[in-house]
């Protein structure tokens, strides 16, 4: 049989088997989950009016605030986590490249030149053979047929993580934009606060010198002036611990737009923005685009192509080579006819004893898929938790809001009230005290 007919034999071996292979595992479907037929505070809200004009991607620009948007856009350029997921992403999609190299034969070229000397053994005595060269040119493939779908297991495994790892890249990213946000507001909420105490000081420092001018007088007690000099003192003191938490703040949004602290300020502005109207009917689908909910479906499918891989090493292995070049003693005879050689042949292998490794290795993989697919049916609940524990949050904090305007209300007709009172020398300036801290409170919760 010559080169054409033997290579001829080993391609229709390989067409053979690669007609013959299966895919082995079990087919990848969805685990079900429990959810609602409705929200449970879906009851409670009015419905919206449409509002498809909602820029879906920077969502924070519904806030209409434009140093949040000039900050939320510093996050994919600067963020260190997003940078790290981003990372991770790419080493993930650099691993489904490197499985997919295994549908493919591997070439590998050698080329080489030797000088040896071999002794030769006659009998009693010892000769050694003239030293000759040799040049070696040859180019050696190998391929070994996915025919139980070890590499297409493999591969459907690597391409369902590099999904995960773009689901936690979006996932880091929108983490990393909420907090943002929701420092940025804890901020002005604090500069609003220190506004609220900075006026506060004032009043009370007028209370002082009020309670001190009847002191002179003679129609106050200095107990009095004590306790005035107490409330104001106390007040400074919450004034000062709010630039405490304000730097804070300041620091933690620096980090997420990955500046050093003591290189980015932002400057003192009173919270003013509007709650956004929140369309009450949000479909059970929408979840589906958490990124928590779409890497922990994706790792579930890595998981499942996990256990083709464990069950295709059950199986015998086909590795067809083949090895074509020249070699010979001297150059000018290397590229001829004569010093060609060439091999080629099919090789199966199949493990005939592992003490149960196999087996035990296909255990690990159907209960690592239980695994995931646990976390995915408890990372799907909590995500219809939050948005139970939110929608309910927003209705309540609603009501809670209108009531709280009426007691601040109530509080500074009551302040107004009983100042007139001490001034008019009826009540005692504790009774302007309670008054007066109930109003800050009130204020400061509003």
């Amino acid at each position: 049989m010559n080169l054409l007919s033997k290579t001829r034999a080993v391609l229709l071996l390989g067409a053979t088997g690669l007609l013959g292979a299966c895919m082995v595992g079990p087919k990848y479907n969805k685990p079900p989950v429990t959810t609602p037929a409705a929200y449970k505070e879906t009851g409670e809200w009015k419905i919206a009016q449409p509002r498809d004009a909602i820029n879906r991607g920077a969502w924070w620009e519904i806030f209409g605030d434009a140093q949040l948007n000039a900050l939320a856009q510093q996050i994919d350029v600067s963020n260190q986590n997003v940078r790290v997921a981003e990372a991770k992403l790419r080493q993930a999609e650099a691993l489904v490249e490197q499985s997919r190299a295994g549908f493919f034969p591997t070439l590998i070229g050698n080329i080489s030149a030797t000088r040896s000397r071999t002794p030769s053994v006659s009998g009693a005595s010892t000769a050694s053979s003239a030293p000759a060269n040799v040049y070696n040119l040859s180019l050696n493939a190998s391929w070994a047929p996915d025919l139980w779908g070890s590499v297409r297991s493999t591969v459907d495994a690597n391409v369902a993580n590099a999904q995960a790892s773009a689901a936690n890249v979006a996932g880091v990213r929108l983490l990393a934009q909420s907090q943002l946000a929701i420092n940025f507001f804890q901020l002005r909420v604090l500069d609003s606060q220190r506004q609220l105490l900075e006026t506060t000081v004032a009043a009370y420092q007028k209370s002082l010198e009020l309670t001190r001018n009847r002191y002179n007088a003679g129609v106050a007690a200095r107990a009095e002036v004590v306790l005035a000099e107490t409330q104001l003192r106390s007040t400074q003191a919450q004034l000062i611990d709010v630039g405490v938490q304000r730097s804070q703040l300041e620091h933690a949004i620096a980090i997420l737009i990955g500046k050093p602290p003591a290189e980015f300020s932002l400057a003192a502005a009173a919270l003013s923005v509007a709650v956004p109207v929140l369309p009450p009917g949000l479909p059970s689908e929408l979840l589906e685009r958490r990124p928590d909910i779409a890497a922990a479906e994706r790792q579930m499918a890595a998981a499942n192509a996990q256990i083709g891989v464990a069950q295709a090493a059950y199986f015998p292995s086909l590795t067809l080579s083949g090895v074509f070049g020249f070699r010979a003693n001297s150059p000018p005879s290397w590229l001829t006819s004569p010093s060609r050689l060439w091999s080629v042949g099919p090789a199966l292998a199949e493990t005939l004893f592992d003490g149960g490794s196999r087996r035990a290795v296909k255990k690990q993989a159907e209960a690592a898929y239980d695994a995931n697919v646990a976390t995915y049916r408890q990372t799907v609940l909590n995500a219809f938790k939050e948005v139970e524990d939110n929608l309910s949050a927003l209705r309540i904090l609603e009501e809670e809001a209108k009531t709280q305007e009426e007691a601040v209300k109530a509080s500074k007709l009551s302040t107004e009230l009983t100042v007139n009172q001490y001034k008019a020398g009826t009540v005692n300036y504790l009774n302007v005290v309670t008054v007066q801290a109930t109003q800050l409170n009130n204020e400061a919760t509003a």
